[in-house]
C-alpha cells in the first residue's frame, strides 16, 4: 500500500511487528490428551502447536478387527460358493467388540461386530446382508459367492504402527490429532505455551471515582477477549495516570506475568502522552501510519525488572485500538498458535450506498453485509464509535487517493467471522 508523506505504511509496520515478535522465545507446556483429560479442559488444546515430535506407543488398530457387522470366515471355505450351489457354514460363537475371540474352527462362520477382533484362523468378513438368511440368530448361513482373504479386515497397525510419527514438532493441534493421540496410546504431549499478553490501558480519565471527566475502561476487556480468541493468554491492568514514572513502575511490577506488553493510549501529539513520555528514546519508536483510525503507533523493547520485553503501543480510542490489533497483532498471534488462516477472510463486494473518504487516508470503515450480498457502512469514520463497530460484521478498506466509491462499485472487505 502507498504511504503518504511522512507516514509508515500498514505493510511496513506489520513487517516490523512480525520481526519484533518473532524474537520471542517459545516456552513449553505438557498437556494431558487422554479423552478424560481433554474433556475436563477442552480449551487448553485449542490454538496449540506441538513442541516436540509425538510417536505412537501402540499399533493402531491394536489387532486385526472387523470393518463390518457380518460373519468372520476362512476365505478358503467360500471358494466353491455359487448362486447355483451355495456353500453352507454352521455358525460359531458370536464375537462382540471388546470380546476376546476364540479361534475359528475350519468350515464355520462366527457372527462378528464392527471393531471386534478377527479370530485366529479367520481371514475375511462377509457383511451380514450378503448372507442368507441375513440375520445373526440363524444356526447356519449360506454364501452364494466366494470372498477374498483380507476383505473387510482392518489389519493391525494399518493406521499407524508403534514408534511411528503421529505429529511432528510445530504441527498445529487440531481435534483430529487428539483422536489420533488417544488411539495411539499417547497420554501427554508437549506443546508451545501461549504467549502472555499484558494489556495496559492508560490515562487519568480512567481513575476510580465519580466525576464528569471520568470514563469507564472500554478497551481492556475488549482486547483481552480479542487476544484470547487469537490463541494467546491475556491480562489487563489500568494505569490511571499520565505520570510516566507511575506507568514504568506499574510495568515493572507486572513484567513477570508477560511475554509481550500492549499499551493503549498516550501515543499521539498531545501534552500528556504518557506512553511516549515514558519510553520515547528508550527503545520504543513512535510512528504515524496511513490508516484512519489507527494512525499513531509505537513499537520497540523496554527494560522491565531485568527483562527486555517487546512493547506495542496502540492509540487510545476504542475503534483505533481494535483496528490496530486486527492489522498488526492478531495475525502474528494466530500464526504462533497455529490457527489458520492467520488473517481475516478478504473479499471484494459491491457497496450498497456511496461512500466518501479523505484522499490522504487509508480509511477503514465498519460495515455490514446485507442479504443481497452488498455491503453497507455502519456509522461514520470516527475512532470513538465503538457501538458502531459492535454492530458491524466486516471492515471496509478505502485506499489512499480514493475520495468516493459509488453504490455498486466494489470495495475490499475483511469479514469479522469470529
Amino acid at each position: 500500500m502507498r504511504a503518504t508523506r511522512g507516514t509508515t505504511s500498514i505493510a511496513e509496520h506489520a513487517a516490523a511487528v512480525d520481526a519484533l515478535l518473532d524474537t520471542l522465545p517459545t516456552r513449553e507446556r505438557t498437556l494431558a490428551v487422554t479423552a478424560a483429560g481433554v474433556a475436563r479442559h477442552p480449551g487448553r488444546t485449542r490454538g496449540r502447536r506441538l513442541g516436540r515430535d509425538v510417536t505412537a506407543t501402540i499399533d493402531v488398530p491394536r489387532f486385526d478387527n472387523s470393518q463390518m457387522d457380518g460373519y468372520a470366515v476362512r476365505a478358503a471355505d467360500t471358494a466353491d460358493a455359487t448362486a447355483e450351489r451355495p456353500v453352507a457354514l454352521p455358525v460359531a460363537a458370536p464375537i462382540a467388540a471388546g470380546d476376546a475371540a476364540t479361534p475359528l474352527p475350519p468350515g464355520t462362520a462366527a457372527p462378528i461386530m464392527t471393531g471386534a477382533p478377527i479370530p485366529a484362523g479367520a481371514d475375511a468378513v462377509i457383511p451380514i446382508e450378503r448372507t442368507a438368511p441375513g440375520r445373526f440368530d440363524a444356526p447356519r448361513i449360506e454364501l452364494t459367492a466366494p470372498i477374498t482373504a483380507g476383505t473387510f479386515v482392518r489389519p493391525r497397525g494399518a493406521d499407524v504402527a508403534a514408534g511411528q510419527l503421529v505429529g511432528a514438532a510445530g504441527t498445529p493441534v487440531r481435534p483430529a490429532h487428539l483422536g489420533a493421540f488417544a488411539a495411539a496410546g499417547i497420554t501427554e504431549i508437549v506443546v508451545t505455551a501461549r504467549p502472555r499478553v499484558l494489556v495496559v490501558t492508560t490515562g487519568r480519565e480512567l481513575a476510580d471515582g465519580a466525576g464528569p471527566a471520568r470514563i469507564p475502561d472500554a478497551i481492556g476487556g475488549m482486547l483481552c477477549r480479542a487476544v484470547t480468541d487469537a490463541g494467546a493468554r491475556a491480562r489487563a491492568v489500568v494505569c490511571p495516570s499520565d505520570d510516566p514514572d507511575e506507568l514504568r513502575a506499574l510495568l515493572r511490577r507486572e513484567a513477570d506475568t508477560a511475554d509481550l506488553v500492549v499499551t493503549v493510549g498516550g501515543v499521539s501529539r498531545g501534552a500528556y502522552e504518557v506512553v511516549k513520555l515514558a519510553f520515547e528514546g528508550g527503545g520504543v519508536a513512535f510512528v504515524h501510519l496511513g490508516p484512519q483510525p489507527g494512525g499513531p503507533q509505537g513499537i520497540g523493547e523496554v527494560e522491565l525488572g531485568g527483562r527486555r520485553l517487546p512493547l506495542l503501543a496502540l492509540p487510545g480510542n476504542p475503534v483505533s485500538a481494535l483496528i490496530s490489533f486486527e492489522l498488526f497483532l492478531r495475525p502474528w498471534l494466530r500464526r504462533r498458535a497455529g490457527l489458520v488462516p492467520a488473517h481475516r477472510p478478504v473479499e471484494r463486494r459491491a457497496l450498497a450506498v456511496a461512500l466518501d473518504s479523505a484522499a490522504h487516508q487509508h480509511q477503514i470503515r465498519r460495515g455490514r453485509v446485507r442479504e443481497d450480498g452488498r455491503v453497507e457502512p455502519v456509522g461514520g469514520p470516527g475512532s470513538h464509535l465503538i457501538s458502531h463497530y459492535a454492530a458491524a460484521d466486516c471492515l471496509l478498506h478505502v485506499p489512499v487517493g480514493v475520495t468516493r466509491i459509488e453504490a455498486g462499485d466494489e470495495v475490499e472487505v475483511w469479514l469479522l467471522d469470529e
